[in-house]
């Protein structure tokens, strides 16, 4: 079968879009999505381009603009073209250029897409090369059945074709491309698994490629198996009362696999995979213990577990994300920075944290009588309030305290003491750096 009525009979199959939908194509030049240029030209399909210059690669970005907006001119179509200031935006978010790159052309095409569906040109080999990076970074069932031919508004009618099978279309029909200078290189994640890792693996399986896309097609059908069974357990859990969710502790301990369900209950409401033991250890604990995530708590109460947003936690209370950052508060300023091979300082307004030992979201507050913690250099627990006394705080003083606590431990006295079980050891690889600027103390 021609790859042309192998995509009609894909897009049908998979109900990507009709026929009169006016598509928005994502077309970067290179191979792949001239392919599919030429591709939705001969189905017939009604289609719009749109181009993202991401203005990282100097005159090649200009040339493949200007590349694509001829294409345009080829097919009679119009041609959608943004330039983005990508390096800028990957600073301010703190976050990998490729990251920034995907965030402002997927943010954009939702903004200019003509009602219709946004198409990319991923194919088998991109998908397969997705499989590979989820397995190693470690992932659950979606993880393993890679890009979806359809998620939102967007579609991918070419995850059924190999780079191969749109190479020899090209050549065959004499189409011309740009190629992309940075896909070269090894230094992207990406490009490491496509130039290095898969030609190994080929070398010993030859069809490794299109066996890794029949796994991707049977975790397909797994994953809806096991959203079935997930959705039947949440089903007989959760009850949602306003905006929070309460689970009857007893009926969750009993039920199997527990740290599966428990991930799958807790994610959906921002808490992470290394969350679950200490969400699990909730079930025994007394009640007032909890844990947080960027955007809910989860509280013990008696025989219940109450999963509310944050909204409803006390405005004294701030969360941390990230281990980079400034963080106000109404005791001053926290700036943290993960260092290697940093030394400890002696000023208790610095704390040094083994960075290995952290994990966040971590919460500042005021300290709370009953709280106690480790102080350095000691092996036993002590109560903040006895702490204050022998620091021969003020009550004045003792009111304007701050703690930072990580899943109910106290880790920094704020502008004191760190807790000695965080401290920097000869183990230390990398090290937390949290300086405090007390309130009206400036730069």
């Amino acid at each position: 079968m021609e790859l042309l009525a192998q995509l009609e009979e894909f897009v049908e199959r998979e109900g990507l879009f009709g026929p009169k939908e006016t598509l928005l194509l994502a077309v970067s030049g290179g191979l792949d999505s001239v392919v599919l240029c030429e591709l939705c030209h001969r189905a017939g399909y009604h289609f719009v381009i749109a181009h993202a210059n991401f203005q990282l690669r100097g005159e090649e970005s200009d040339r493949d603009e200007a590349f694509v907006r001829e294409l345009g001119v080829r097919y009679n179509k119009e041609v959608l073209v943004k330039r983005f200031d990508t390096e800028r935006y990957a600073m301010e978010h703190r976050c990998s250029i490729q990251v920034a790159a995907r965030e402002l052309r997927y943010s954009w095409f939702e903004e200019v897409r003509p009602g219709g569906v946004v198409v990319t040109a991923h194919h088998l080999d991109d998908n397969v090369e997705t499989l590979l990076m989820n397995f190693f970074k470690g992932t659950g069932i979606a993880g393993l059945r890679a890009m979806l031919p359809r998620q939102g508004h967007v579609v991918r009618p070419l995850l059924f074709a190999t780079r191969e099978m749109l190479e020899q279309f090209a050549v065959q029909r004499q189409l011309i491309w740009v190629e992309d200078s940075s896909n070269a290189s090894d230094k992207y994640t990406r490009n490491y698994v496509r130039h290095q890792l898969i030609p190994l693996l080929t070398s010993v399986y030859p069809g490794v490629t299109r066996h890794l896309g029949d796994n991707i097609a049977r975790f397909r059908d797994i994953e809806a198996l096991y959203r079935q069974a997930v959705d039947l357990h949440k089903s007989k859990l959760l009850q949602r009362r306003g905006e929070e969710v309460h689970i009857p502790v007893l009926k969750l301990q009993r039920s199997r696999p527990l740290p599966t369900l428990v991930y799958e209950i807790i994610h959906p409401f921002g808490f992470s995979p290394q969350q679950v033991d200490t969400v699990i250890a909730l079930l025994s604990s007394g009640s007032g213990k909890y844990v947080l995530s960027a955007s809910h708590r989860i509280l013990k109460d008696r025989n219940w577990l109450i999963i509310s947003p944050l909204g409803n936690v006390p405005a004294d209370n701030v969360l941390i994300e990230s281990p980079e950052g400034k963080v106000a508060y109404e005791g001053g300023e926290l700036r943290l920075q993960l260092l290697s091979g940093a030394g400890p300082s002696s000023e208790p307004s610095v704390a040094w944290l083994d960075a290995s030992a952290i994990q966040f979201p971590l919460l500042l507050r005021k300290w709370r009588p009953g709280d106690y913690f480790y102080p350095l250099g000691m092996r036993k627990k002590k109560k903040l309030a006895r702490f204050f006394i022998d620091s021969k705080l003020s009550l004045v003083q003792k009111e304007k305290v701050w703690v930072l606590e990580m899943n109910k431990k106290i880790i920094w006295v704020v502008g004191m003491r760190i807790d000695d079980r965080f401290r920097l050891s000869e183990h230390t690889s990398r090290a937390l750096k949290i300086s405090w600027v007390p309130q009206g103390a400036g730069a």
